[in-house]
């Protein structure tokens, strides 16, 4: 959930429609719930919970997004948190992840370099590949893409749950 920037634009884009979100620290809910508060949206629910085990029923949402928590996870629980995510999506349901990017640009050197040396100094993120362990998972990939803001590169991943034609589009907006 972080600080709600982007559950305030989901809230925006979907004032009428379901909307949950969730996040391990109650201090980054409470400044999501202040900016979901001046939304128009009625439908939503911030709470505290933990990705590795969601407390949502099976199938239960046609969209999960989900924006740089893999940069701080270790590579080893990417799938087992891929597979949550599976789990809660209906078959057919769309998947957009963010994470920081691994790259060769000179900025993700110097990043990297403070990771290893200094954790806290860059949040505790790193660049993370990412689109094999979402193959694993089960889910397939529509489309990737390299968004770079500040210097810092980041790869969007839209993906879907089996259950769709392959040939199906997937209307993210």
């Amino acid at each position: 959930m972080g600080t709600g920037l982007a559950f305030a634009e989901i809230l925006r884009r979907n004032p009428s429609g379901r909307n949950e979100g969730v996040d391990l620290t109650e201090a980054m809910l409470a400044r999501a719930r202040t900016k979901a508060a001046r939304s128009s949206a009625r439908h939503w629910r911030l709470r505290q919970g933990d990705a590795y085990a969601l407390d949502f029923a099976d199938a239960t949402f046609d969209v999960l997004f989900n924006a740089y928590l893999f940069d701080l996870l270790p590579t080893g629980d990417f799938e087992q948190v891929l597979a949550e995510f599976l789990r809660v999506l209906k078959p057919g349901g769309r998947l957009a992840l963010v994470n920081l990017a691994l790259t060769t640009h000179w900025r993700y050197g110097l990043w990297e370099r403070l990771f290893r040396w200094k954790p806290a100094w860059v949040g505790g993120c790193r660049g993370v590949e990412l689109c094999t362990s979402v193959c694993r998972a089960g889910l397939l990939i529509a489309e990737t893409e390299r968004i770079t803001h500040l210097g810092i590169e980041s790869e969007l991943i839209l993906a879907r749950c089996p259950g769709r034609r392959p040939d199906s589009p997937i209307p993210m907006t």
